[in-house]
């Protein structure tokens, strides 16, 4: 019997809304000042198409909010809350700036996006139609069902041309768990790789977002079982710890990263894992990553065997296991 298939890909119009007005203000500057990298050529013309609607009160309003450091997710959480294309919502966040849902519909019009958005329509349906491909023989349920038990919600992921253009977004919408990602960036100022130019990247990258607001989730349910488990400290390394420095950060971004390697491991290759960990140690300092692996390896191996329910059965004791498994991978 195959396993079906459990990831959908889709096109969004609210997210290209949202995409448009974070175009028009200062975040794509102060990303490249802060990353430099090579963009989609539909990014970069989008935010020229729209130079006559920077002024407009939809993009001051988000402007206003990036000036605070609202996150990117509140923003793409907010659009998929929308109905379309109304843009109306029952009762708006209190976060939300008075009449910015009208303000964002009268954006659309005044910046002409539908005409845009049909004229480029052909770069937004090869993404699509990249990233259809890459999932056509993806199910993350099965390996995800392993640690929390069954996942009720849809996973969705919606290919992003335009703007973040360098970060990946995790949102949680209804029922749904949503990946919003841009094509994987290419070296300097070279424009980005095809979504279906690298596999293990796109699996990667869909399924550590759909695993960190499954976490989330998960830790905040069974805070009571993990009040003494977060006591004990990781063990990581200092600069893991200066970028997450609470014991929920570095267990999110350890363990989606490991159940990512474990996943390309199964599915493609050992030497994909092999250079995606390397490159974790290098990049981002994540040492105790093949320790996560190894643990994580032994969980799935007791829950075969019927010792486990799920990950909260596991976590008393992880920190411990850890931290001998850390040891024992970096003699």
């Amino acid at each position: 019997m195959t396993t079906p298939l459990d990831v959908t890909v889709r096109l969004d119009d609210r997210v290209r809304l949202m995409s448009a007005v974070l175009s028009a203000t200062d975040w794509p500057l102060k990303s490249q000042a802060k990353k430099p990298h090579g963009t989609h050529l539909h990014a970069r013309s989008t935010r020229k198409f729209l130079e006559v609607v920077k002024n407009h009160p939809a993009v001051q309003a988000m402007q206003g909010l990036l000036d605070q450091n609202a996150p990117l997710e509140a923003f793409f959480t907010f659009a998929l809350q929308l109905k379309w294309p109304e843009l109306e919502l029952s009762e708006l966040p209190p976060w939300i700036p008075p009449r910015w849902n009208e303000q964002l519909k009268d954006f659309y019009v005044q910046g002409r996006l539908a005409t845009w958005w049909q004229n480029e329509d052909s770069v937004w349906q090869s993404a699509l139609h990249e990233s259809q491909k890459m999932f056509r023989d993806v199910a993350f349920k099965p390996m995800l069902k392993t640690f929390f038990g069954e996942v009720t919600e849809n996973l969705i992921f919606i290919p992003n041309i335009s703007y973040p253009t360098d970060i990946d977004l995790a949102i949680r919408a209804e029922n749904e768990l949503v990946c919003i990602a841009p094509p994987r960036l290419a070296w300097g100022d070279s424009p980005p790789w095809p979504y279906d130019e690298d596999p293990g990247y796109i699996y990667r990258t869909a399924l550590q977002q759909y695993g960190k607001l499954l976490v989330h989730t998960y830790l905040r349910t069974h805070a009571e079982e993990m009040a003494t488990v977060i006591t004990t400290p990781l063990p990581v390394s200092e600069q893991f710890r200066a970028r997450y420095p609470t014991w929920q950060e570095q267990f999110t971004v350890l363990f989606v990263a490991a159940i990512s390697a474990l996943y390309m491991e199964k599915h493609l290759s050992k030497a994909e894992i092999n250079a995606y960990v390397l490159m974790e140690r290098k990049m981002h300092g994540m040492t105790s990553l093949p320790g996560m692996i190894s643990v994580l390896r032994r969980y799935l191996a007791a829950y075969e065997e019927g010792k486990y329910k799920e990950l909260i059965d596991f976590l008393p004791g992880f920190p411990k296991q850890f931290k001998v498994a850390a040891r024992i991978v970096s003699l």
